[in-house]
C-alpha cells in the first residue's frame, strides 16, 4: 500500500533553496519515492494558506519513515527550517 506525504510550506527567504533542491530528488528515490507535485496550491475552504504544498509518494509508511530518519536528511531539514516553516504529514493511500 502506497503512502503520500503531504507538505506544507511557508517561505521566509529563499536562500536554501538551490542546495536543497539540488540534493533532495536523490534523497527521495533512494528510499523508492518521488515527488507527484510542489506548487502554490488553491483553496477550496477554510482558513490555512501556504505558500507551497509538496506531496510525496513513497512505497509504504514505513519507506518515507526511513526517508525522514536518514542521517543524510537532517541537515536538509535544518537548511529547509533556516528559511521556511513546514508541516508534514503522511498518510496511506487505500484501493
Amino acid at each position: 500500500m502506497s503512502a503520500l506525504l503531504i507538505g506544507l510550506m511557508t517561505v521566509r527567504n529563499t536562500n536554501w533553496q538551490e542546495q536543497y533542491q539540488r540534493e533532495m530528488p536523490a534523497l527521495i528515490k533512494k528510499h523508492g519515492g518521488r515527488l507527484v507535485a510542489a506548487s502554490p496550491p488553491e483553496r477550496f475552504e477554510g482558513n490555512q494558506m501556504p505558500d507551497r504544498l509538496v506531496i510525496l509518494e513513497f512505497p509504504d509508511l514505513e519507506s518515507a519513515r526511513r526517508w525522514y530518519s536518514d542521517p543524510s536528511h537532517a541537515p536538509l531539514i535544518e537548511l529547509r527550517q533556516s528559511g521556511a516553516s513546514f508541516d508534514l504529514i503522511g498518510l496511506e493511500v487505500k484501493g
